[in-house]
């Protein structure tokens, strides 16, 4: 993220405490120099940034700085977001035209309904560009006006074709993001803090969920959040392996399926 929008969410999380929340240290609190090379260092072949617009007129600049970064850094996904307003259909063909290859948005943060109207043209151009969305819509870590997967079920039914990485498993409600991923083709599973000893203490994966996981092999992409986890890296890492879901299993979550996302997009263009 630029510095100074990393900085307020830096600030959010240093005052999780105060407001009665688990504690939220940030375990990679370095310059942009070194969290890029920290990356480099733990062996991640490929990364983004995944800037979301939280209100109007926040897009356009965000955008540019995603792609000014992954300009900078030949590993760097290119990535881009935008937020119903005017000139959002335009927002999204300028991405895609410049070569973004996922979105991010988060409904949570930016408090809009994901079937807003504004948004309609931006996602049937992301639909038809095969370019993965990953969205925070789930209840968690706190409930918002439009999070939940009844408006990801109706976005689902007017753009069948939109391909979405539900951010967090979709926590708390697990088995209900699990189980659509299972019904509909285009819609995976991002593993982002997903069964770390943190996150178990607030949103612990349900009995049976385990299962789930073995039978989304393929619907599943690694995420950690990274630089903004109260964890090592290492940690998320260990926590999946330790889902005893196997080697082909892990191989698919780190390597094969985000491979196979990001493929399907350049065969789109």
């Amino acid at each position: 993220m630029p510095q100074n929008v990393l900085d307020k969410v830096w600030a959010f999380f240093d005052g999780r405490e105060a407001d009665g929340d688990l504690p939220w240290p940030i375990s990679y609190r370095t310059d942009e120099a070194q969290r890029v090379a920290t990356l480099e260092q733990l062996g991640v072949a490929r990364f983004s940034t995944l800037n979301y617009a939280h209100r109007p007129g926040m897009a356009d600049w965000l955008n540019e700085y995603s792609k000014n970064f992954a300009a900078l850094h030949p590993q760097a996904i290119a990535s881009g977001t935008f937020y119903p307003e005017e000139g959002t259909e335009q927002q999204v063909r300028d991405c895609l035209e410049s070569g973004v290859e996922v979105f991010k948005i988060h409904v949570q943060v930016g408090n809009f309904d994901p079937n807003d109207p504004q948004l309609d043209r931006a996602w049937q151009l992301v639909a038809e560009a095969r370019t993965p969305v990953i969205i925070h819509c789930g209840n968690g870590p706190h409930k918002g006006q439009h999070t939940g997967i009844e408006p990801i079920r109706r976005l689902l039914a007017r753009h069948e074709d939109l391909v979405l990485v539900i951010a967090h498993a979709g926590l708390p409600d697990y088995s209900e993001f699990a189980e659509l991923a299972l019904e509909h083709p285009n819609v995976y599973l991002d593993t982002t803090m997903l069964a770390t000893d943190f996150t178990e203490q607030f949103a612990p994966m349900p009995e049976g969920y385990r299962a789930l996981l073995a039978q989304l092999a393929g619907k599943v992409v690694l995420g950690t959040d990274f630089p903004n986890i109260p964890y090592p890296y290492s940690h998320q890492l260990q926590a999946l392996d330790a889902l005893g879901l196997g080697e082909q299993w892990m191989r698919e979550v780190l390597w094969e399926t985000p491979q196979r996302l990001l493929a399907q997009v350049r065969a789109a263009v």
